[in-house]
């Protein structure tokens, strides 16, 4: 594809000498590796230095970024330019519609147009599917499960009874929604009692739940997902908890049950958040912090417990003092000590 071409399909603009408006681009790669033939980009800042001796045929930066030798496409937001950039040269697989021999499908299961049922799919009774899904093998529909238009399943993932996705919807190997919440109540001999989940998950448009999360299903009410939110890897949501619209929840976090995330929050990898918090919208939880109560909207925390991060910065440097600190107290110590020994040797 002419360099030019991609410059106009990403709304770029192209800065170059010569005629490389025409050279010839086969691939993306990064911009340690990426070849004369393959495109690449520079969105942080630390790899400004880098793009002076890569060997790309073309560089994504950003309008102000310092003239260098090789050609480069100037855009506002070049990780996202870069991201289409990926879409014009990946090919995905085509899954052709039909239904393998070996998938189990409910005669009440309603499956909408041009949908693709891979190897042992079950889908139980009463599930709705709307049109142009994708069920690779193993995927197992629960009972009364409502989904939308454009579902994508990897193999091995599982939607549980009644739980209701919307469009566009997403699901990675092995991510489970609407399995029980963690819900037991000691009985009057102190023997544990499950509770009845009865709650369904709910997942909004645009939603993506990435390989082996779990969102878990509400004991009563319903657990909720909102639109466009995406959940990392091995990330665990607690019953009766609730997402905000375009929040992202990395790797590893952990949500105890009924905790509010509202909308465009991040969750970094690992944070961990207490039972029955509101964090607010916009807010930054950073990685491995343990958040014990509510944050405020557009707060950004850190640490164990979470507290403002500029203050958990200022701590983390004074952490790596403390022997040097200590050293001081200490002479400090022995001087006083010293001194007080000489003012009664005086006396």
């Amino acid at each position: 594809m002419r360099l030019a071409e991609i410059a106009s399909t990403l709304e770029a603009t192209l800065v170059s000498g010569g005629n490389s408006a025409e050279l010839d681009i086969v691939g993306v790669a990064g911009i340690e590796e990426a070849g004369p033939d393959q495109i690449t980009f520079v969105a942080n800042p630390k790899y400004a230095a880098a793009a002076r001796t890569t060997r790309a045929g073309a560089v994504i930066v950003t309008p102000n970024f310092p003239q260098i030798a090789t050609p480069t496409l100037r855009v506002k937001n070049p990780y996202y330019a870069f991201a289409r950039a990926v879409e014009l040269f990946y090919r995905p697989p085509r899954y052709a519609p039909g239904v393998h021999a070996t998938a189990i499908v409910h005669p009440t299961a309603r499956i909408g147009r041009n949908a693709h049922i891979g190897a042992y799919v079950v889908i139980d009774a009463d599930v709705e599917i709307g049109d142009d899904a994708v069920l690779l093998p193993h995927v197992v529909i629960y009972q009364g499960v409502s989904i939308g238009d454009g579902f994508f399943a990897h193999s091995h993932a599982t939607v549980r009874e009644y739980c209701r996705l919307g469009n566009d919807v997403i699901l990675q190997n092995g991510a489970i929604v609407g399995a029980d919440g963690f819900g037991f109540a000691k009985d009057n001999a102190g023997r544990w009692h499950k509770i009845v989940q009865s709650g369904p998950t709910v997942l909004e448009d645009d939603v993506e739940i990435q390989a082996n999360a779990c969102v878990d299903r509400a004991t009563i009410g319903e657990t909720r997902i909102g639109r466009g939110a995406k959940i990392d890897n091995l990330v665990q949501i607690g019953h009766g908890s609730t997402v905000g619209e375009s929040s992202m929840l990395c790797a590893q976090v952990g949500l105890a049950g009924s905790t509010v995330v509202g909308k465009n929050v991040v969750l970094a990898a690992q944070a961990g958040v207490a039972g029955h918090c509101t964090i607010g919208d916009g807010a930054v939880v950073t990685a491995k912090s343990g958040v014990p109560g509510d944050v405020e909207p557009g707060k950004v925390v850190s640490g164990i417990p979470a507290i403002d991060n500029k203050q958990w910065l200022y701590g983390a440097a004074a952490y790596k003092r403390l022997p040097e600190l200590i050293r001081t107290v200490r002479r400090l110590a022995d001087s006083l000590e010293n001194g007080k020994a000489q003012g009664a040797d005086s006396r």
